[in-house]
């Protein structure tokens, strides 16, 4: 990112003079430590199935009925660690960028790309979205957190990647694309619809491979999807391809068309901050705001998807076996127990008028077997 920033046609408002790295690194150390410091307090908070809202009361430990991808059992480990590193490297990027580019908008997008995670809850309720319990998160009766169907877990911290990084790869092909190309040409005259363009071809792509891998090593499933359009329909690892990987692309989008910078050398998001006449004086302030305020309404746009899919009860497919068996099954339909997954069941939170229902309906189990019956597997 450092590199990105010091080159002249990305460069925005430098300081009188550049400070010295020895002072940059010293504070992406404070940084650094006091992203681990929560990481430490979160991690002593919770692990494992702990609220009785979700804990299975007849379940010691943390048995897997499914086998791991490669039957490594450690995947949740590594990529926790994994996680912590990544974070802290990007807070010491983030910071010595700040200090030699304050206000870049690169870096104000990365901040308000990371700040969206607030809704995270509720974006793994929408989609049915759930996350292994053993992962370090925060405690599950906590209002908002307790949105989420299992757990809330510290590794969404890394948005600013997931969202923020199909932009980088997109922008180099566009200006590979315009060089090659005459400014009357579609990539010159809509540089825009270019670029969203290939975001979403890059951040489908990105997406579906990225996704698939988390939920093989089951860092979390998609409980319910759709069957038409999503991969091993009814496997633990079923994944929605059609749905996911190209809603998520709404908040991709966005996020690399607001910091697209056009011959004025000024990006989207500051020409809105300026048409709008908000916070004049502060003109970065005024352009992160637009930037958190249009990426929110673009991740409300992915729950809305979801959320209709809930509504009309489309997502009829269940990864079976329930793979967490240290969590009672997330059924808020009842699709689970109609299928002859063994309880316990909870309906999770939003169960009632958000899922176009009153609690958990009452269902017939089969008799015996079932697609997901112990039996029939």
């Amino acid at each position: 990112m450092t590199q990105l920033l010091d080159r002249p046609d990305v460069s925005t408002e430098s300081a009188p003079s550049r400070p010295s790295t020895r002072t940059s690194v010293v504070w992406a150390l404070v940084g650094c430590g006091l992203f681990l410091a929560v990481v430490t307090a979160a991690y002593n908070l919770r692990h494992g199935a702990v609220a009785e809202r979700i804990a299975h009361p007849n379940v010691t430990g943390a048995p897997r009925p499914v086998r791991p991808l490669f039957g490594d059992a450690h995947w949740i480990a590594k990529m926790q660690v994994g996680t912590v590193v990544m974070m802290v490297l990007l807070v010491v990027v983030f910071v010595v960028a700040w200090r030699r580019h304050p206000r870049h908008p690169y870096l104000l997008m990365t901040l308000a790309v990371t700040a969206i995670v607030w809704q995270d809850p509720i974006m793994n309720w929408a989609p049915y979205a759930v996350y292994n319990p053993e992962l370090w998160h925060w405690p599950e009766t906590w209002p908002l957190v307790s949105l989420s169907p299992t757990v809330e877990p510290l590794i969404v911290v890394g948005y600013a990647t997931f969202y923020f990084g199909p932009f980088f790869a997109a922008i180099w092909v566009l200006r590979r694309l315009q060089r090659r190309r005459p400014v009357e040409s579609f990539v010159w005259r809509h540089p825009l619809v270019s670029l969203a363009a290939l975001i979403f071809a890059i951040g489908f792509v990105f997406d579906a491979f990225l996704e698939i891998f988390l939920v093989r090593t089951q860092l979390y499933i998609y409980s319910h999807v759709v069957p038409f359009g999503s991969l091993f329909a009814g496997k633990p690892y079923q994944f929605p391809l059609l749905w996911e990987s190209a809603a998520v692309t709404l908040v991709m989008m966005p996020a690399g068309v607001l910091v697209y910078r056009d011959d004025t050398g000024r990006t989207v998001a500051e020409k809105l901050a300026h048409r709008i006449r908000i916070l004049p004086r502060h003109p970065a302030l005024a352009t992160f705001l637009v930037m958190f305020a249009i990426l929110n309404v673009a991740y409300f746009a992915y729950g809305a998807v979801f959320a209709t899919i809930r509504v009309t009860k489309a997502a009829t497919s269940v990864a079976c076996p329930w793979p967490y068996s240290e969590a009672k099954v997330y059924d808020p339909h009842g699709f689970y127990e109609e299928a002859g997954q063994p309880g316990p069941y909870f309906p999770g939170i939003w169960s009632g008028w958000q899922s176009a229902q009153s609690g958990r309906p009452e269902v017939s189990a089969p008799g015996h077997g079932g697609r997901c019956a112990p039996e029939s597997r």
